[in-house]
């Protein structure tokens, strides 16, 4: 399978979405009525709040045949459909239907299986394996949830669902194989041939996963850089590229945000919505580990580097924010960049020292660095609280990679986030409430955060233990490794990947 698209066919897609947004139904390439609804409907997106809006119809989206709106795009191969869906208004019928659908053709008696949330809140797995024959379905233990999820793995399709705040539990699996090429999308059904009823669908994402021999090194997936509504939970897409970035920062002023792609650091200014070059002199082969100091001036780098004696790995520089030519800070590889005090004279990272990584701090200014844990096993992205009572890092000591916390000089070292996920990388709220962090399946590796994985970004209370899932997403290494959230603690950046579309 290839994952570059050829010059000929991402011209197509891109006129085939320009197209799609004049029409505004977002990134879909079609919205149609199947079967012989009397009553049109319609698909209209919300590009400032990134909101698809379908109105359909319908008698109904079961036995042998089915009438219904879907906006649709055609796909092949293995993806993964996510939303957050609601119906909107009280509705006439409790049988209306709405979700994430996988269709043979648009033939009204199509083969298909469907994620559909009912207005009783009835939830289920709908199929029908033989065209023009009758459906059935897996229901579902949860009722009317608030994300669904529908993947199409080979010829496995696996529903997942959730209440907003709870990880996905499947609900039902099953195995279909489609001929190729299928129609994916969104869908609502009225239930009643003389009414109108309106779905709503907010943070819908099409995920083209790596196949089995992608690493995500040699092949690394496009990328979508996302700004996320911590209080309403609304994801916005910013930037698209086929190319990979990953790891924003968000600056002081809140008026651009930095990422590092290709071992470069680039500025993008969220009023352009252009990425600019960040001069770092010689020191091009930057990591996704990077960040500015509490007064917005200088910004911390990793970069691999060799030293005299011939070894090779990463080291840990300062360059002013606006570029210039970096200062090696640290003098020993591999060290990895997470943290500064909030006065700017300490900076913490991750570091191998004698065969072990722990967590070391060193002045900002250069000197001899000093270890702040001991713990056998990976301990790993130290982040001061903002108000510097408090170094938050991930280690996996019990077990699990779990979030910890330690006073400056490294004592009182605390466990502060559980549950069954392995978390890494929590990152504080400037107003110091409240740190969010990437959560890994328990059937990753504790010591690992590889790329190409199915995550949760979860939030917790500073002061609390309870955690919940604030973004269901396709990513993981690169996602959000550094410090990432807005001045005024409203707002996340992070980075999704695909090797599909980006656009969606």
């Amino acid at each position: 399978m290839k994952y570059l698209f050829s010059t000929c066919f991402f011209m197509m897609m891109l006129l085939s979405l320009t197209e799609s947004r004049a029409q505004n139904r977002g990134a879909f390439t079609d919205a149609t009525d199947i079967g012989n609804s009397k009553l049109k409907g319609s698909t209209k997106f919300d590009d400032s709040r990134q909101v698809y809006t379908l109105k359909g119809s319908g008698l109904n989206m079961w036995a042998k045949t089915d009438e219904f709106h879907f906006a649709s795009v055609k796909m092949s191969g293995d993806f993964i459909l996510t939303t957050f869906c609601r119906f909107e208004g009280a509705g006439v019928n409790l049988h209306r239907k709405m979700g994430l659908i996988i269709r043979e053709n648009l033939n009204s008696g199509s083969r298909y299986a469907d994620a559909a949330i009912h207005g009783d809140g009835l939830t289920s797995l709908q199929y029908r394996t033989t065209e023009n024959e009758i459906t059935a379905e897996i229901k579902a233990v949860l009722k009317a949830p608030d994300v669904i999820q529908l993947e199409r793995k080979g010829d496995t399709i696996i529903m997942r669902c959730a209440k907003a705040g709870d990880p996905f539990t499947e609900t039902g699996r099953l195995t279909m194989a489609f001929n190729a090429p299928v129609y994916a999308g969104l869908f609502v059904c009225s239930h009643d041939t003389a009414v109108i009823e309106t779905a709503k669908f907010h943070n819908f994402r099409l995920d083209v996963p790596a196949a089995e021999n992608v690493d995500g090194y040699r092949q690394p997936a496009a990328s979508r850089l996302e700004l996320m509504d911590i209080e309403t939970g609304f994801r916005k897409v910013i930037y698209t590229t086929k190319g990979h970035i990953e790891a924003p920062n968000w600056s002081l002023d809140g008026k651009y945000l930095i990422y590092n792609s290709g071992g470069l650091l680039y500025k993008f200014p969220l009023a352009t919505g252009t990425p600019e070059k960040i001069n770092t002199g010689d020191v091009v082969k930057c990591n996704n580990d990077h960040g500015l100091s509490f007064d917005g001036k200088m910004l911390a780098i990793s970069s691999s580097a060799k030293l005299p004696d011939g070894r090779s790995g990463s080291m840990v520089y300062t360059v002013p924010v606006g570029g210039g030519i970096p200062k090696a800070i640290t003098k020993d590889v591999p060290s990895y960049w997470h943290g500064w005090s909030p006065d700017g004279k300490i900076l913490v990272y991750c570091a191998e020292r004698n065969g072990d990584y722990n967590v070391y701090g060193i002045p900002s200014a250069g000197g001899d660095e000093f270890q702040l844990t001991t713990s056998k096993g990976l301990d790993d992205g130290p982040e001061y609280a903002p108000d510097g009572k408090y170094i938050y890092f991930n280690s996996v000591r019990s077990g699990m990679m779990k979030i910890w916390r330690m006073l400056p000089d490294g004592a009182g070292q605390e466990q502060v986030s559980f549950g069954k996920y392995n978390d890494w990388f929590a990152h504080l709220s400037p107003d110091g409430k409240k740190m969010v962090y990437v959560s890994y399946s328990a059937d990753v590796p504790a010591n690992s955060h590889p790329n190409n994985q199915r995550v949760l970004l979860q939030i917790q209370p500073t002061n609390s233990p309870e955690a919940k899932v604030l973004a269901y997403i396709y990513g993981g290494q690169g996602t959000m490794n550094v410090p990432s959230w807005s001045p005024d603690s409203k707002m996340i950046a992070f980075v999704s990947f695909t090797y599909g579309d980006p656009n969606f």
